[in-house]
């Protein structure tokens, strides 16, 4: 199978010619995390492989001395420690690990759960790790590699082949069943993993033992992606409590099955007390296409902002809009806690909504767009006025993103 290059490539070769502080990537199961890390990685240590979690339960001495810290070297080694997250004390570990030998090693570790929340003890790791998030293939990332200008951060529009982008949306974003575009083997990588998240993850990372139950709520949630969870109503379902069902989306946001879009607001606490919408993390098992063009244009959306905060670019968030006169955008991206633009997601309706232009202009937000899915690219920067609410190509304007 033929292999593509990644925007990740160049996100953590920077990192580490640059940065002493370890380089924690997390994203989801089978996104490419080892395969791009192992690339820059002098030494590949599995907690998965017997041998080398005898060797990190060792202790860091251990680790050192299989890495020939105590020997003269031109460079300083790179190491990755895949899947460490499992290992109950890992944040102990690696706390130990780079206090004493930091300045001799540059580190890389992984992990399919969201390593920036997940807590299983330990230390604190704060100022010794700097967090990358990575994501499947976006339209823009299968179209350039390089990192984002750090003054305009949007690139310019570039086309996407129709083939590649058919891919896109047919087989997902993950490497392996877009680069490959065989559709009896999607069917059977997506099959194998969502089994083995719903049995060796959820039985290695969480406490949940009802995997029956929790295998009713995956079914659920498949069929509700960019719909609004009311969590009464899948509890009552699933036949769990109201806080049970909260923390099983909780694990599941943090095993990447999906993720939680909140509506914004100036005050924060307001946003929590309205209900989340819901969006799978892979668009191509979605048939219904309204809801499939919405989580298309989500994950994207969710990559740049979590990319652009991850490379210091600034602080970035995503949300949606609603008031009590049921006017809703479907998102909002917020810089540097000021709306920048507004997205509302349609599959083929090229007639402006007007709650696009209404909260523009109550948001003073600079940029407000209606992204058709069924519209072609058009070779014209969607950034270039401000001011100004505009339909707009899924083809063009995701490919000035991440």
């Amino acid at each position: 199978m033929k292999t593509q290059k990644r925007l990740y490539d160049a996100v953590l070769a920077e990192h580490l010619s640059t940065q002493r502080q370890m380089l924690l990537v997390s994203g989801p199961r089978q996104v490419g995390k080892t395969t791009t890390c192992r690339n820059l990685a002098d030494e590949y240590i599995n907690w998965d492989n017997t041998d080398d979690r005898s060797l990190v339960l060792k202790g860091p001495s251990s680790i050192a001395e299989r890495l020939g810290l105590n020997k003269l070297s031109e460079s300083v080694p790179t190491t990755l420690f895949d899947e460490l997250h499992k290992f109950g004390k890992w944040k102990q570990f690696l706390k130990g690990f780079f206090d004493s030998y930091g300045d001799q090693v540059r580190v890389l570790v992984t992990g399919s759960s969201r390593l920036d929340v997940y807590r299983r003890g330990g230390d604190s790791l704060m100022g010794r790790y700097f967090l990358y998030r990575m994501h499947p293939f976006s339209i823009a990332e299968s179209l350039c590699q390089d990192l984002p200008d750090s003054e305009r951060i949007v690139r310019l529009p570039r086309r996407m082949r129709d083939e590649d982008f058919t891919a896109l949306w047919t087989h997902g974003g993950y490497p392996e069943p877009f680069i490959k575009r065989d559709i009896r083997f999607s069917r059977r990588w997506r099959t194998l993993r969502m089994q083995q998240l719903l049995r060796e993850d959820v039985r290695d990372l969480t406490q949940i033992h009802q995997l029956d139950q929790l295998e009713v709520l995956v079914n659920l949630l498949a069929s509700r992606s960019s719909h609004q969870l009311i969590y009464s109503n899948l509890a009552s379902t699933v036949q769990v409590s109201v806080d049970t069902m909260r923390r099983w989306i909780s694990t599941l946001c943090n095993l990447h099955l999906g993720f939680l879009l909140r509506p914004w607001y100036k005050n924060v606490s307001r946003s929590l007390r309205k209900e989340p919408k819901w969006f799978l993390r892979d668009w191509s098992t979605i048939d219904d296409p309204g809801d499939r063009a919405e989580t298309f244009i989500a994950c994207h959306l969710l990559k740049a902002v979590e990319g652009w905060t991850d490379l210091g670019l600034g602080d970035f968030q995503l949300g949606y809009l609603r008031d009590k006169n049921q006017r809703e955008v479907d998102f909002v991206v917020v810089r540097d806690g000021r709306p920048w633009f507004l997205v509302e997601a349609k599959h083929a309706e090229d007639k402006l909504s007007p709650s696009l232009k209404y909260y523009q202009q109550q948001m003073q937000a600079p940029f407000a767009f209606q992204v058709v899915l069924e519209a072609d690219y058009i070779k014209a920067d969607c950034f270039a006025v401000q001011q100004q609410a505009k339909v707009v190509p899924v083809r063009t304007f995701l490919s000035q993103l991440l």
